[in-house]
């Protein structure tokens, strides 16, 4: 069969379980372009941004440190002095643009996929270890795209810089003709924007390799109509499985149910297709209580353990019958059966009193049932 063999194609979109347990095991879709575009458009832009400020800091670090007076040539700590105040300037010249490196190298990493944390990715997979594997991974379909990618890049990113160098020539030439200083921040000025439009070049393979690192991704997760059908067995449960649980889900409310019926003041019946045992107490209820029913054989169960219990039973049919379809167990019944409950209370206190010889016996009353709670048969 083809639910058996594995030939099934991955037709079917992920389920939200099998998105749930992919970001468990840390899959989901990352774009490495994206974060190197990122960071070479931050490191770009921080050098446009801060680079005065930088060729300033370091203009007076190498003057701090060629500059020596007398007195610091005998000092023998002067050089680790010197060495640790020129490396708090440097840090603290390049601590903006690391700062927005670091920023773009988060940013650019959760760009697609989002934040997310997950012991299983770095966790070591014996799996990864196999030679065999990873020669088919080095031939598979996704390291040929990886490869053309990356030729792409230092193609793409190879002929920008020979047009920036083309159109630069003369003005690069120009520097040498300059005082140092002017010339410092000339070659910084043309470093930085050439960095830059460089960096603008990888733009290009971010905007291609994102749809397809989502649509990859979301193409791994796919799966088979025989998945999906096995999943959904596993979270809803077996069928067989679930009835049997309904089945002793009820076998304990009718065992409860019929710890029940002893406690009850009357039963009233049909009497061969329903029985209902209902139970008064006016310290605690409103209401009487309707504390077991049943049809059929439960029918007769709850009779016969009524008579076990000596609890009265009367012959009712209309009445067994709006109070059975109308109702719930452990609920109060409908206002519209007050009148007629009460009356059965009542008959059912009076055959007591006549047992008892108190009273002469008495006759069985018409109940009242409304109409919209009648159940004929």
């Amino acid at each position: 069969m083809a639910d058996d063999d594995g030939s099934q194609e991955k037709t079917e979109e992920a389920t939200p379980r099998r998105l749930e347990k992919a970001k468990e095991d840390g899959e989901t879709a990352r774009s490495k372009e994206l974060a190197t575009t990122a960071v070479l458009m931050a490191g770009a832009g921080g050098l446009l941004i801060f680079g005065t400020h930088l060729g300033a800091a370091l203009e007076a670090i190498m003057r701090d440190a060629f500059t020596l007076e007398r007195s610091a040539i005998f000092d023998m700590r002067h050089m680790s002095v010197q060495l640790i105040a020129s490396a708090k300037a440097a840090a603290w010249a390049l601590s903006p643009i690391l700062a927005m490196l670091l920023v773009a190298a988060i940013a650019g990493s959760i760009g697609i996929g989002g934040l997310l944390f997950s012991g299983k990715s770095i966790a070591p997979k014996l799996s990864r270890m196999n030679p065999i594997k990873g020669i088919g991974r080095m031939f598979s379909s996704r390291s040929l795209i990886e490869l053309f990618k990356a030729i792409a890049k230092v193609g793409l990113v190879l002929t920008i810089a020979i047009l920036i160098l083309q159109v630069r020539t003369v003005d690069l030439l120009s520097i040498s003709a300059e005082p140092t200083v002017p010339a410092m921040e000339h070659v910084l000025w043309t470093l930085g924007w050439s960095f830059f439009l460089l960096s603008c070049a990888t733009i290009i393979i971010a905007v291609i390799d994102v749809p397809f690192q989502i649509y990859d991704h979301q193409k791994k997760l796919k799966m088979t109509m025989q998945e999906v059908k096995d999943e959904h067995k596993d979270s809803e449960g077996k069928p067989e499985v679930k009835g049997r649980i309904r089945q002793l889900q009820r076998e304990m409310s009718q065992r409860r149910m019929m710890q029940d019926v002893p406690t009850a003041d009357v039963v009233i019946t049909n009497p061969t297709h329903y029985a209902v045992a209902l139970k008064y107490d006016p310290s605690r209820m409103a209401a009487p209580m309707v504390v077991a029913k049943g049809g059929d054989e439960l029918a007769f169960k709850i009779m016969e353990i009524a008579r076990e219990n000596k609890v009265e039973i009367l012959r009712t049919p209309p009445l067994a019958r709006a109070v059975y379809h109308n109702s719930d167990i452990g609920q109060e019944i409908p206002d519209g059966l007050y009148m007629a409950i009460a009356q059965v209370l009542a008959y059912v206190f009076q055959l007591r009193q006549f047992r008892k010889g108190h009273v002469d016996k008495p006759t069985m009353p018409n109940f009242p049932i409304p109409s919209d709670l009648r159940r004929d048969t």
